[in-house]
């Protein structure tokens, strides 16, 4: 996997030509759990599922009215000159759960409710509001309705044996309210990717313990864990490792042993203290850890073995990301992710992008791809407009929480006056 031109720090790779490198590298998880309903949101879906009933299950009224057989409205048009109100006696009531049992006789009708089955002999459903009621008949005017309507036939949705949710689908809502119409108990989901993760550095320290000069709060690990959630991931917390070589081999090794993927933020760079970019070649392999990009040039990827390099049948992807807040966040939401879900088995499209208006001049130097954090606006006329937040430097996390999207500014783009289109990328659904 590792070749010189790939490591050298004057030679970093274009972010399209790392993505195509870590597609390469990908095998989704195969193991396969059956999970109860109600667990199985945000599970990626291991089987197609096919309907075995119609939805809806019989043809039922789609709003309150009174239903009849519609053949008789052209009865009705035919023997008059000008359409006219049409009078049906009524016969009984159909509501939810409580059919009509018998069959609607000819010029009669049924009031029914909806959702209601449709009594045998009916297919139209005049609304209420279409209908004047005089004791037990009703009359309308033909002409405001037509054969047919406000009826929902069986199957509509979906009929039996039609293909209702494709492997490969990350379980929202809508399609547990829809197994569940199904009658569908249980579904079979890939089980969860398990990712490994730790910070490097000295200076660090958690959340609650003292704070020493020179020392700062690791933050990384929080975003990391929380980026890890919402992807629906099993997130393996390995605190902070010191930056020695006997101290990151071993968290390495244990890492790679008990993951599917290990991430670490921090010890990429070239510094004297960086070790982790140098260990993984002892017992991985690099195929990266220079990137045309800004933030997040320091990334290494490759893949780790628990134990000598190839020797052992299990490895762990590796993504050894940059030691800047910033820069972790970028990173894992334009390379990591996308791994992550294709090693899940997840089918998922990319994330949204559209063009936006910049509002102020944006200085670009071609030959790396940019992601500016943006505050995305829409104006009166509609059209999209954004602004790049104060401060762009790769260690102001508050730049992230300040934005709504990304700014993408292509490999060969230069820079940009104000008024020109740029590409967004929106935090929504993203972050």
């Amino acid at each position: 996997m590792t070749t010189s031109n790939e490591l050298s720090a004057s030679n970093p790779l274009p972010v399209e030509t790392a993505r195509a490198l870590i597609r390469r590298a990908i095998a989704p998880v195969t193991t396969i759990e059956r999970v109860a309903l109600r667990t199985a949101l945000g599970r990626v879906l291991a089987e197609d599922v096919e309907s075995p009933i119609d939805v809806p299950a019989h043809d039922n009224a789609a709003m309150d009215g009174y239903a009849f057989d519609g053949s008789t409205l052209s009865v009705a048009s035919a023997v008059q000159v000008k359409p006219g109100p049409l009078t049906l006696a009524v016969a009984g009531e159909a509501r939810a759960g409580h059919p009509f049992d018998r069959v609607c006789p000819a010029g009669e009708c049924v009031r029914i409710m909806t959702g209601a089955p449709m009594p045998a002999g009916c297919d139209t459903v005049v609304p209420q509001e279409f209908v004047a009621r005089s004791g037990e008949s009703i009359a309308f005017d033909v002409d405001r309705i037509e054969r047919g309507a406000n009826c929902r036939r069986a199957g509509e949705d979906l009929a039996r044996g039609q293909a209702a949710l494709a492997a490969g689908r990350i379980l929202r809502a809508a399609d547990l309210g829809l197994l569940a119409s199904l009658g569908v108990a249980e579904v079979g989901v890939r089980r969860r990717l398990r990712v490994a993760f730790f910070s490097t550095g000295d200076e660090l320290r958690s959340v609650g313990e003292p704070l020493e000069s020179g020392c700062v709060y690791d933050s990384n690990r929080y975003t990391l864990y929380a980026m890890l959630m919402r992807m629906g991931v099993e997130a393996i917390d390995l605190g902070v490792v010191r930056d020695e070589p006997e101290a990151l081999e071993t968290a390495l090794r244990a890492a790679a042993d008990s993951a599917d993927v290990v991430l670490t933020s921090g010890g990429v760079s070239v510094g004297d203290a960086d070790f982790t970019a140098r260990m993984t070649q002892t017992f991985g392999d690099v195929a990266f850890w220079q990137l045309a990009m800004r933030p997040g040039r320091p990334l290494a990827f490759g893949r780790l073995w628990p134990g000598e390099r190839g020797g052992n049948a299990h490895s762990a992807l590796f993504f050894g990301l940059p030691g800047n807040p910033v820069a972790v966040m970028v990173t894992f939401y334009q390379l990591v992710r996308e791994a992550l879900n294709a090693m899940s088995g997840a089918d998922t499209a990319p994330p949204l992008r559209f063009a936006a208006e910049s509002s102020a001049p944006i200085r670009k130097r071609p030959g790396r791809t940019e992601f500016l954090r943006g505050v995305a606006t829409r104006d009166a006329a509609g059209k999209w407009r954004v602004t790049p937040t104060r401060s762009q430097g790769s260690g102001v996390l508050s730049s992230m929480s300040e934005a709504n999207c990304f700014i993408v500014l292509a490999h060969e783009q230069g820079d940009i006056a104000a008024g020109a289109p740029v590409e967004i990328m929106p935090f929504d659904g993203l972050i």
